[in-house]
């Protein structure tokens, strides 16, 4: 039988990925006890966005309205607490390509201790990770090697890490249907595989992997899924 899986493309520009990163990393554990694994992929939100005709906040006003009242109601649910930063929003690339480098060429919690560092000096922080120093800050929360540092440094210039980056993000919008972050591509192990968008539809993603749940949260193998509201007609 297949493997159960959840591809997640996200982006650290994004606050809706810093969220579901946050949550899907705190269960994990309980995830894997049910065969499910969980693979984050970088990807450059912009390039999503021009490939399938979305628009940012930044260019809908009434977006951008809402996004206050639900980016507050979100960082309590999930745990977290911040401000939109004054530069908001900033080409990623530099930070999505030494994530791609770092996927590459590190272990799977070494890799995911970037994406934290990342999400935290743009989020927490306010720091503007198109920019070099900035970048390097991050980089160097994540690898206590300097060498290791240099090499992840100098990774957002390398030909094949660009070309990889683009590839993610094409195969993002083209062949899952993207059109934000975080996006998903959910296989149920029996050869089915579906998209999810955004960081509240966990409880229909657990329920199409056949994970017991109560709502988004996750359950021990053995419990039955509970506290399921159904529409009466």
């Amino acid at each position: 039988m297949a493997t159960k899986k959840i591809e997640c493309f996200i982006d650290c520009v994004s606050p809706y990925s810093y969220y579901a990163f946050v949550f899907l990393k705190k269960n994990r554990d309980l995830l894997e006890k049910h065969g499910v694994e969980v693979e984050f992929v970088p990807v450059f939100l912009g390039g999503i966005n021009v490939g399938s005709g979305n628009k940012p906040p930044g260019e809908l006003p009434a977006k951008a309205k809402y996004s206050k009242f639900d980016s507050k109601r979100a960082q309590k649910y999930f745990g977290l607490s911040f401000e939109t930063p004054s530069f908001f929003p900033i080409l990623s690339l530099r930070p999505q390509r030494s994530l791609i480098y770092a996927k590459a060429n590190y272990p799977r919690n070494v890799y995911e201790t970037l994406w934290l560092e990342c999400f935290r000096a743009m989020w927490e922080q306010h720091l503007d990770l198109s920019i070099p120093t900035n970048m390097l800050l991050a980089i160097q929360r994540s690898f206590p090697d300097a060498k290791d540092v240099e090499a992840v440094m100098i990774s957002s210039d390398i030909p094949k890490i660009k070309k990889q980056l683009t590839a993610n993000t094409e195969h993002a919008f083209k062949d899952c249907g993207a059109f934000g972050a975080p996006w998903y591509w959910v296989s149920d192990g029996k050869g089915k595989a579906e998209p999810f968008f955004g960081s509240d539809r966990f409880n229909f993603m657990w329920e199409f992997l056949e994970v017991p749940c109560c709502g988004h949260e996750v359950l021990e193998p053995g419990v039955e899924s509970h506290g399921r509201a159904r529409a009466r007609l």
